[in-house]
């Protein structure tokens, strides 16, 4: 909670510091970086900064915090700070780090603001900043301990234990421990990082969902092949040059898009490689038995590019309740239907609870249709692949 001497200053600049946060953050990222300029090689995503998502994430999150801080004084934001504090777990973000980027942030604020960033002023941002570090370092904590490793040590070494390619520009990876031991626990939909080394020395980290359920003896990720350079280098390497019998570096898992316990009807509605986290949820349900009802949706380009397309079918007609309604921007004799997926035809029972993973715009069309037809916000929940620019959604 802001105090009572930096609310009306926060509220009272809040049009100004939002406003300029984009100039703000690239001033940011540029002091960071040339300061330390390991921690773009081999930390952030070069893509994202390329893109400049990272800095629009940053600037939003900054943005939707404070906001938050003023609407709703006596509540945390606590969707947005578990996403963001699940993607630090899984790259190793330190306590120490908060710090660094105090620095580099406070000294870009003044430099872009002048002489309107007065001591009161710094004071009443310096509160928000350290209101949302500290947050974010008490849940990155408890992931840690959750995951049994000590704070930023995520990192292992796993082989390559089989290679599928599933479709032309995706593949999959069956991981396990060289020494034969099993692997961790995780909970259907999360994620892993993977880091690889590159031919210019970095050493970039991409997230995967895990995409079979726990209780098999080994981990599965599959990966598609993103076009260009810096952000597909990781997926293109991986497609390039990872075999069976090699050694990737693989964080514990994390991420809060996570299969819920219990009987509440579900919707899994998903896009292109979006199905991944979707598939181990339903790998899970299939392997209880489940006689939950589960409505599952998939949108792709064809049917030639839908990964894991046999098995989704397969997983679905194992659920007693699973119905599955796909939709193909060519759908060729498949039986889909053609176009955009559409979920506001489709029979959802009361209280269903909707998970949604995909591009950015699909997840904006699906979540407006699922709240045009009466669906609760707070049962809508979502994963972004990168950086998330939806924040406050």
């Amino acid at each position: 909670m802001l105090s009572e001497q930096a609310v009306p200053v926060v509220r009272a600049t809040l049009p100004a510091v939002g406003g300029a946060l984009d100039q703000i953050t690239e001033r940011f990222y540029g002091r960071l970086f040339a300061a330390h300029p390991g921690l773009l090689r081999d930390l952030f995503n070069r893509g994202n900064q390329a893109s400049g998502d990272q800095r629009k994430a940053l600037a939003g999150s900054i943005a939707a915090f404070a906001s938050a801080l003023l609407e709703q004084p006596d509540a945390r934001p606590d969707a947005m700070l578990s996403r963001i504090a699940h993607k630090h777990a899984s790259l190793g973000v330190t306590s120490e780090q908060y710090k660094v980027v105090h620095e580099h942030l406070f000294a870009a604020i003044v430099e872009v603001l002048g002489e309107a960033v007065t001591p009161e002023v710094a004071r009443a941002w310096d509160e928000v900043y350290w209101l949302m570090a500290n947050a974010l370092i008490a849940v990155e904590s408890r992931l840690y301990q959750e995951a049994g490793v000590a704070e930023g040590e995520v990192w292992r070494p796993m082989e390559i234990a089989e290679r599928h390619e599933e479709t032309p520009d995706t593949v999959s990876f069956v991981l396990r421990h060289p020494d034969g031991s099993p692997t961790a626990a995780f909970r259907p939909g999360q994620y892993v990082s993977v880091q690889v080394a590159l031919p210019d020395g970095a050493r970039q980290i991409r997230q995967y969902s895990l995409s079979a359920a726990p209780g098999h003896p080994r981990w599965r990720i599959t990966v598609k092949r993103v076009d260009g350079d810096p952000a597909g280098e990781v997926s293109s390497w991986l497609h390039a040059h990872a075999r069976t019998g090699d050694l990737v570096d693989v964080s514990a898992p994390f991420g809060d898009l996570v299969l819920p316990e219990g009987d509440t009807p579900l919707l899994l509605a998903s896009a292109g490689i979006g199905s991944t986290p979707m598939l181990a949820m339903l790998d899970h349900l299939a392997a209880d038995s489940s006689s939950r009802p589960v409505v599952v949706v998939h949108a792709d380009r064809s049917p030639g590019s839908h990964a894991h397309a046999a098995e989704l079918r397969r997983l679905v007609d194992a659920l007693p309740q699973g119905t599955l309604h796909l939709w193909y921007e060519e759908p060729g004799d498949s039986g889909a239907l053609p176009g955009r997926a559409d979920v506001t035809a489709l029979d959802l029972p009361t209280g269903t609870t909707a998970y949604l993973c995909g591009p950015l715009p699909f997840l904006r069309t699906i979540r407006a249709d699922l709240l045009g037809r009466g669906t609760s916000a707070a049962d809508i929940h979502y994963e972004v692949f990168g950086p998330d620019l939806w924040l406050g959604a």
